[in-house]
C-alpha cells in the first residue's frame, strides 16, 4: 500500500534540497520564494521504502492562502489527506516557521518537525532544547540539516512509522480566552457538515472568515448567520478583528514556547556577520550599484573579452578547434571512407548542416556554463535574494512589487520557470503585468546571441554582454511604469515580504549541480530541436530554382548553361546588393521566403533574409537564432578561406552588419515573443486567450519600437545612419515612450478601487 508524505514548510526553509536528498531528485534550489512553484513528488529512497512517496509543496507561510502556490500547498493537505506531514522548519528563524505549524498541527494530520539548519544555529551560538520543544508541540522533533544530509536518516525512519501507525500529534491549546470559547462555539455548529478530524481547523477558518474555507462548507444562510454572531461577540469583546485575534493567539503561543526552549548565542541588538554585511550590499545609497559591478564583473569574467575571461577563452577553443578542426575533420573522415564526396546532398547535410548548426550553439556553451556557475554561486550564498530585496526598492517607486523581480530572477536560467513563478504574486494585475515582461530577461537560449553579437561585432566587449541585462531589468520597470498607469493594471503594488537566509560558504556538490542542470537542459535542447531545425534550415538553404531550374543552388550556380549574368543582375537588383556579392544560397528557397518579410525588419537596420529567418526561427527556440546563423553562414563559395569554421562564421557576421544594426539586432531577439515553451507556459498561467496574445503582442511591440529607436537615433548619433524617414519616425516614438512615461495615470475612485481590490485577489 502507497505510503504518502507531505513536504511543508516556509519559503527559504530547505524543503527542496531535503527533497532531493530524501529521494534523490534534482529540483532546482534557490534562495527566494517562488522556486517550487508546484508540488513535485518522488520515491524515498531505499529498497525497504519502495511504496513510500514523497510530496514537495510550494512554500508557504500560512495555511490563509494568498498566492497561487499557497492554494496548492492547501489544498492538497486539505483534500489528498496525506498520510504524513514533514514540517520542515528553518532553525535559524524558529519564532517566523512556528506561526505554519500551529496551523498544521490543528489539520489532525500524523505530523513530525524536522529543525534544519542546525549547523547554521549551533555556528550562531543559539542552543534549541530539542525535548522541550518536543513536549510544547505536541509531536516528535528531528535535528537535521538538509544540505549536509544530517539526521534524515532519524528523520525518514520516524516519518514512515508515523504514517504507518496513524499516529496523531497531541492536541495544545494554542488558541486561549474569549477566541477559545468562540472557536469551541463553531465547532459545535459545524458538526456533522464536515469530518470530525478537520472540525477545529475548519472553526477556526470559520472564525477568520477564511472566503475559500467557507465555500466548501456549504452552510445555509440561517447557519453562516449564527457563526457571524459569536464572531462579532468577540471582536467587540477583545476590540480586534477576527483574524488578528487568531494571529496573535499563535504568537503569544509561539513566543511562550521559544521562551523555554531557544537560548540565543548573541546578546540583544549584537549584529550577525550576516546583518553586518547587508549593512553595505543592502544600503539604499550602495546597494544598486554594487549590484551593477557585480553582474558586470559576472558577464565580464563569463563573455567578456578580456584575458580573464574564463568563457570566451573555452568557447574560442570549442569554435576554433572542437567544431571548427576536430568534428569536421572526424565527419569528412567517416563520410571519406563511404565514398561520400564533398558537394552532394548527404555531405551538405552533415557538414553544413548539422555541424555548422549545431556547433555554432555548442560553441557558446562553455560560457553559458561559466556564466551559470558564477549565477549559482551568488545564489548559493544568499546575496541574490538581497537583490530582490534591493530592487524592490526600486520596484516600488515605480508603483511594482518586488515580487515582480522573482520571476526575473528564476527567468535568467530558463523562461518557463520563470513564468511560472509568477504564482508568488497574490494580486492577479501586478500577476499578469509580471508575466508580460518577465522573459525580457536574458535566459540560458538567448546567451549564445548576446555572445555572437558581442564576439564577432564588439571584439568580446564585457560592456555589450552585461548590457543584454540590464536592458532586461529597464524594459521590465519602463514597462511596468507605462502600464501601471493603465486601468487594467492601475492600483498599489502588493507588499513584499521576504526573508533574506544567512550568508554561508556554497556548497560545492550544489553549485555544480545547478550549473550542469542548467547546462544539461540546453545541450538536451540542442541535440533534438537545433538538430532538427538545423536540418530544415539546411534544406531549405541548399535547395532551389534557378532560371527554372530546381535543384542544389551549389550546383546550378555552377552550371554555366543555368547561371547568367542577366539572372545575376536581377538577383542582385532584388535583393538590394551589388552583384559580386550575390551567391547561391540567395537563391534558395529560404532566401525567397526571407525575402518575402524581410522589409519589416528594414526600419531596424537589419533588413536582410538571412537575419530575418534567423528571428523567425527563434520562435521555436531561442538557440535557434544562433543555429541558423551557423548554417547560413557557414557557406562559402569563395576561393579563399577565412580561417577555421568558428572564424569564417564570425568574420561573415561582423562583415554584414554595423554595430549599431547588430546591437539593434540582439536587442530586438532578446525582448520581443519568446520561444514556444515559454508563451504555453504563459498561456497556462493566464488562462485566457486573450491575455495571452497582448503578453505576447506587447513583447514583439516593445521590442520593435525599441529597436527602431536604438537604430536610427543612435545610428544618426554614430554617424552609421543618415537622418531620413526613419529617424523622424523614431523621434515620434521616442516622444510617445516619454508622454506614455511621465503621463498621469488612471486613479480608480475609493469604491471601485476597493472593488479592484477584491477582483484582484480573488
Amino acid at each position: 500500500m502507497e505510503i504518502k508524505i507531505a513536504l511543508a514548510g516556509n519559503p527559504n526553509s530547505g524543503k527542496t534540497t531535503l527533497f532531493n536528498d530524501l529521494t534523490g531528485s534534482r529540483q532546482y534550489v534557490g534562495n527566494w520564494p517562488g522556486v517550487t512553484v508546484e508540488k513535485k513528488e518522488g520515491k524515498l529512497k531505499g529498497a525497504e521504502y519502495k511504496d513510500v512517496v514523497i510530496q514537495d509543496l510550494p512554500g508557504i507561510y500560512s495555511l490563509s492562502p494568498y498566492t497561487l502556490e499557497e492554494v496548492v500547498s492547501r489544498t492538497y493537505l486539505v483534500t489528498e489527506k496525506p498520510d504524513a506531514i514533514i514540517n520542515i522548519i528553518d532553525g535559524t528563524n524558529i519564532e517566523r516557521n512556528l506561526y505554519l505549524t500551529t496551523q498544521l498541527l490543528e489539520l489532525n494530520i500524523p505530523m513530525i518537525v524536522a529543525l534544519n539548519m542546525m549547523d547554521l544555529v549551533r555556528k550562531n551560538g543559539d542552543k534549541i532544547d530539542v525535548k522541550a520543544l518536543s513536549d510544547a508541540l505536541g509531536c516528535e522533533v528531528v535535528e537535521l540539516s538538509a544540505l549536509k544530509s544530517e539526521g534524515t536518516d532519524a528523520l525518514v525512519k520516524k516519518a514512515v512509522d508515523l504514517a504507518k501507525n496513524k499516529k496523531k500529534a497531541e492536541v495544545k491549546e494554542v488558541i486561549t480566552g474569549e477566541a477559545k470559547a468562540a472557536v469551541e462555539k463553531i465547532e459545535e455548529l459545524l458538526k456533522g457538515s464536515v469530518d470530525d478530524n478537520f472540525l477545529r481547523w475548519n472553526a477556526i477558518k470559520a472564525f477568520e472568515r477564511d472566503e475559500k474555507a467557507m465555500e466548501k462548507l456549504e452552510l445555509s444562510a440561517a447557519r453562516k448567520s449564527e457563526i457571524e454572531e459569536i464572531i462579532k461577540a468577540c471582536e467587540k469583546s477583545l476590540d480586534d478583528d477576527s483574524e488578528s485575534i487568531i494571529t496573535n493567539e499563535r504568537y503569544t503561543y509561539i513566543t511562550g514556547v521559544t521562551s523555554k526552549a531557544v537560548k540565543k548565542g548573541r546578546a540583544k541588538g549584537e549584529l550577525s556577520v550576516s546583518d553586518k554585511i547587508d549593512k553595505i550590499v543592502t544600503n539604499r545609497i550602495l546597494g544598486l550599484p554594487i549590484f551593477a559591478v557585480v553582474m558586470f564583473l559576472i558577464y565580464a569574467i563569463a563573455m567578456g573579452g578580456w584575458s580573464v575571461s574564463i568563457g570566451t577563452a573555452a568557447t574560442d577553443f570549442t569554435n576554433d578547434v572542437i567544431f571548427g578542426e576536430w568534428v569536421p575533420g572526424f565527419f569528412d573522415t567517416i563520410l571519406s571512407a563511404l565514398h561520400v564526396e564533398e558537394g552532394t546532398v548527404l555531405y551538405g547535410l552533415i557538414q553544413d548542416g548539422i555541424v555548422a548548426g549545431v556547433g555554432a550553439v555548442i560553441g557558446f556553451v562553455p560560457q553559458m556554463l561559466v556564466l551559470f556557475l558564477l549565477l549559482s554561486i551568488l545564489e548559493d550564498i544568499g546575496y541574490m535574494a538581497r537583490v530582490a530585496f534591493v530592487m524592490d526598492r526600486i520596484f516600488r517607486q515605480f508603483g511594482l512589487s518586488g515580487k515582480s523581480f522573482i520571476p526575473c530572477l528564476v527567468a535568467t536560467g530558463c523562461g518557463v520557470p520563470g513564468v511560472m513563478a509568477s504564482r508568488t504574486i497574490e494580486n492577479e494585475r501586478d500577476r499578469k503585468m509580471t508575466l508580460m515582461t518577465t522573459t525580457f530577461m536574458p535566459c540560458g537560449a538567448k546567451l549564445p546571441i548576446i555572445g555572437l553579437i558581442a564576439g564577432a561585432v564588439f571584439g568580446g566587449s564585457p560592456l555589450i554582454a552585461a548590457s543584454a541585462y540590464f536592458i532586461g531589468i529597464g524594459s521590465i520597470i519602463l514597462s511596468g511604469i507605462i502600464l501601471k498607469k493603465f486601468k487594467a493594471f492601475a492600483g498599489m503594488p502588493a507588499p513584499f515580504v521576504m526573508e533574506l537566509p544567512a550568508y554561508h560558504v556554497p556548497s560545492f556538490v550544489g553549485v555544480l549541480r545547478a550549473t550542469w542542470e542548467r547546462g544539461w537542459s540546453f545541450i538536451k535542447r540542442a541535440g533534438s530541436v537545433i538538430v532538427i531545425s538545423s536540418i530544415i534550415i539546411w534544406f531549405l538553404s541548399a535547395f532551389g530554382t534557378v532560371n527554372g531550374h530546381f535543384g542544389l543552388v551549389d550546383n546550378l550556380f555552377e552550371d554555366e548553361t543555368v547561371i547568367t549574368d542577366e539572372y545575376v543582375s536581377e538577383l542582385a537588383a532584388k535583393m538590394d546588393i551589388p552583384e559580386e556579392d550575390v551567391n547561391a544560397m540567395d537563391a534558395s528557397l529560404l532566401a525567397s521566403v526571407g525575402n518575402a518579410v524581410s522589409f519589416v525588419f528594414k526600419p531596424l537596420g537589419f533588413g536582410n533574409w538571412k537575419p530575418t529567418v534567423a528571428t523567425v526561427t527563434g520562435l521555436v527556440a531561442k538557440e535557434e537564432v544562433v543555429g541558423t546563423f551557423g548554417v547560413l553562414y557557414a557557406y562559402d563559395d569563395t576561393e579563399e578561406e577565412l580561417g577555421e569554421e568558428g572564424e569564417q562564421i564570425w568574420a561573415r557576421v561582423a562583415a554584414d552588419y554595423t554595430p549599431i544594426a547588430a546591437f539593434s539586432f540582439m536587442i530586438f531577439n532578446l525582448l520581443c515573443a519568446p520561444c514556444f515553451a515559454a508563451i504555453g507556459a504563459i498561456k497556462r498561467e493566464m488562462n485566457n486567450a486573450k491575455w495571452t496574445w497582448a503578453a505576447i503582442g506587447y513583447m514583439t511591440v516593445w521590442a520593435y519600437v525599441l529597436a527602431l529607436i536604438v537604430y536610427n537615433l543612435g545610428g544618426l548619433i554614430l554617424g552609421e545612419v543618415a537622418f531620413g524617414f526613419g529617424t523622424i519616425v523614431a523621434v515620434i516614438l521616442l516622444g510617445t515612450l516619454l508622454y506614455l512615461l511621465f503621463r498621469k495615470g488612471y486613479v480608480a475612485s475609493e469604491n471601485e478601487g476597493r472593488e479592484m481590490a477584491v477582483k484582484a485577489n480573488a
